[in-house]
């Protein structure tokens, strides 16, 4: 089972791993907001989250960057989906996601299980690559 987690989001807002048992999650760790590759995985993210979303998927990303800090950068490129600040590390130390340039991510299932690690993040090409697998996995 994927380790539970709990932060506040851009808007605040508190959400849990649990909230979302029943459906696909691609947990996603970058290092900083409104950095270049940062910037390219997130907008690839928002450029396929319809796809995302007719699969049952959601996606929560994760950074040691603040509530206000996640808040101007998912205005700023209009990012559709959860940005988790994890400012005291908790999730990231949990996950072994910290270091400033790590970029790691998890696909759970529906079940709240970890399917997939995505240990070398291409960031431009990440987005299509695990609506692929959760399509493969769905078979």
């Amino acid at each position: 089972m994927a380790p539970e987690i709990e932060a506040q989001d851009q808007a605040g807002i508190g959400h849990k791993l649990s909230d979302y048992r029943g459906k696909w999650v691609l947990l996603y760790f970058y290092p900083r907001d409104n950095t270049p590759g940062c910037t390219t995985e997130a907008c690839a993210l928002r450029d396929n989250f319809p796809h995302f979303e007719k699969s049952d998927a959601v996606i929560l990303g994760v950074s040691t960057d603040s509530v206000a800090s996640h808040d101007r950068f998912a205005q700023k490129f209009n990012l559709p989906f959860t940005l988790l600040a994890d400012t005291e590390k908790t999730i990231v130390n949990t996950y072994g996601a910290n270091g400033l340039a790590k970029r790691i991510s998890y696909l759970i299932d529906p079940a709240g299980k970890i399917v997939k690690v995505y240990g070398k993040v291409k960031p431009a090409l990440h987005a299509e690559e695990v609506l692929q697998d959760i399509e493969q996995m769905k078979m």
